[in-house]
């Protein structure tokens, strides 16, 4: 680990760092938004068909609540690279965005396992609407966390580039863009974290509601 000299200043504390209109903070803060609403559309629409066609919803695989834990553990990790960068601590950055990939790359493939467990059960994405829905809004999900993927890749290309000697090292840790693209990154998977959770919790709710209702 490279210590930065003491007489030069940064701000640690973010909010020092005049970001609030900054074009990227803009361009996450509407995506995010049109995900909610996308995802928010088509839970709504996964209910009101489903009562319209009186089927049963789908039992979720254990599985799905596994990812859940695996999700929040990335989610864990995302935030503490962002405090190891803020520490200056080049060591336990690359190493917790190295756990946040290993992670991500762990639910995707638990999410596919757990698409297999529904296939052997025979429910496939066109066996009914209540199984359509279930498949395409898990995917919908699945897809956003790839998107993501080559995002933490140029963090992790940038820190072994850059992270070599003391000069550089400064210099990397002195960028406000690297700190705002960093904040950007990790406020992205907290929004995956918290969606999947949503997506089970809405699921889940709607199982026990049905069983509840005696049908």
């Amino acid at each position: 680990m490279y210590n930065r000299p003491q007489e030069i200043e940064r701000p640690v504390d973010e909010t020092q760092d005049n970001f609030a209109f900054h074009p990227k903070n803009i361009y996450l803060s509407l995506l995010l938004f049109s995900l909610s609403m996308l995802f928010l559309a088509m839970t709504a629409a996964f209910v009101y068909t489903r009562v319209q066609s009186e089927l049963p919803p789908i039992k979720l695989p254990l599985l799905f609540f596994l990812n859940t834990g695996i999700l929040l553990a990335s989610s864990y990790t995302m935030t503490q690279a962002k405090a190891s960068y803020l520490a200056d601590n080049t060591a336990r950055y690359q190493r917790m965005l190295w756990y946040t990939l290993y992670l991500s790359i762990f639910f995707m493939i638990m999410q596919g396992v757990a698409w297999y467990q529904l296939f052997t059960q025979q429910v496939y994405i066109n066996s009914d609407n209540s199984a359509g829905y279930l498949y395409v809004i898990s995917a919908l999900h699945f897809a956003h966390v790839i998107g993501g993927l080559p995002f933490l890749g140029i963090f992790l290309h940038r820190a072994r580039k850059y992270m070599r000697e003391p000069v550089s090292v400064l210099v990397y840790f002195s960028d406000p863009d690297k700190r705002l693209n960093l904040r950007l990154l990790t406020i992205y998977w907290h929004f995956l974290d918290g969606l999947w959770i949503y997506l089970v919790l809405f699921f889940l709710i709607n199982q026990l509601v049905w069983q509840y209702m005696g049908r």
